[in-house]
């Protein structure tokens, strides 16, 4: 069943650019009000004129509690409510356990997981007056670990456990969570991971389809807008992914360790050491201020 975003406020976190972005621009183009959260003032500031009047955003890091609270409580003073929710902001790291900074690690799992976690507390009480719906971004990478991603998989591994839980635990009051889980996605996160370590550029280029392949941003933050519609528990980007995500058992077997351990013998030094040189943590447009 399909409900109609004609007037329903919808809260996007990590909206400054990406899939954020664009899953707002969708979704303002069915109708929906958008309560734009992130880190670029500038852009959300753009963003919000973009999408013309009935638009509003704040800045939040998603790992503060308090700024969470004020930007929810700001959308609220605006819209009267919120319908719907994308807890979206992300961030990945670079470097291996071995080679690379912890802080930028332990930064990953705040953002991604801790700050999914945060987001769904400050909107909960608003979600559960509407009967909304939560949608909380995760990754392929919750099912697909590669080498040189371990913080990164963690955090969405648990994103999505944290989703199937907080669902058990909302469905009784009406709101439905659901979980999304794109592969490669052409935004500046992948871009500039790409561009940082060509050995990384590499092994991605050598994985099969569908955990292989890249997807436009519009594409992602089509299927995103269409999750919030039909209120769905599961979303694949590509779709093909529901099936590898099936076989999931398969991808850490030994078997898997095996085939991926063949390359990652010349590949994964082959990135530790352009870690070493690059010397930040992070992506050239990750918009976080502790990197």
């Amino acid at each position: 069943m399909r409900h109609s975003l004609a007037g329903r406020v919808v809260l996007v976190t990590g909206a400054a650019r990406g899939i954020g972005a664009h899953t707002a621009r969708q979704a303002a183009a069915r109708g929906a009000r958008l309560a734009l959260v992130g880190l670029e003032p500038e852009r959300l500031a753009a963003l919000a004129a973009e999408l013309g009047p009935g638009h509003a955003w704040f800045r939040a890091d998603v790992t503060d509690q308090a700024a969470l609270r004020a930007a929810v409580t700001g959308a609220v003073e605006v819209f009267g409510g919120i319908d719907a929710v994308v807890a979206n902001a992300g961030v990945a790291n670079r470097g291996t356990i071995a080679v690379g900074d912890v802080e930028a690690m332990v930064r990953t799992v705040e953002v991604n997981l801790i700050g999914v976690m945060r987001t769904a507390s400050a909107t909960v009480d608003e979600l559960i007056r509407s009967r909304g719906y939560l949608l909380i971004v995760s990754s392929a990478a919750a099912f697909a670990a590669l080498p040189g991603m371990a913080a990164y998989c963690a955090s969405k591994a648990g994103v999505e456990h944290f989703g199937t839980a907080v669902r058990l635990e909302l469905a009784h009051r009406g709101v439905a969570v659901g979980t999304a889980h794109p592969s490669w996605v052409d935004t500046d996160l992948v871009r500039d991971a790409r561009a940082d370590l060509p050995a990384f550029d590499a092994s991605l280029s050598r994985l099969p389809w569908p955990v292989g392949g890249t997807t436009t941003v519009e594409a992602c933050a089509a299927a995103f807008v269409d999750a919030i519609e039909r209120r769905r528990r599961r979303v694949y980007v590509p779709r093909a992914l529901g099936l590898v995500q099936a076989a999931r058992s398969v991808l850490v077997s030994p078997l898997a360790d095996r085939l991926i351990g063949r390359n990652s013998r010349t590949l994964v030094p082959q990135m530790e050491e352009q870690v070493r040189s690059l010397g930040r943590g992070f992506g050239a447009h990750t918009a976080d201020e502790r990197r």
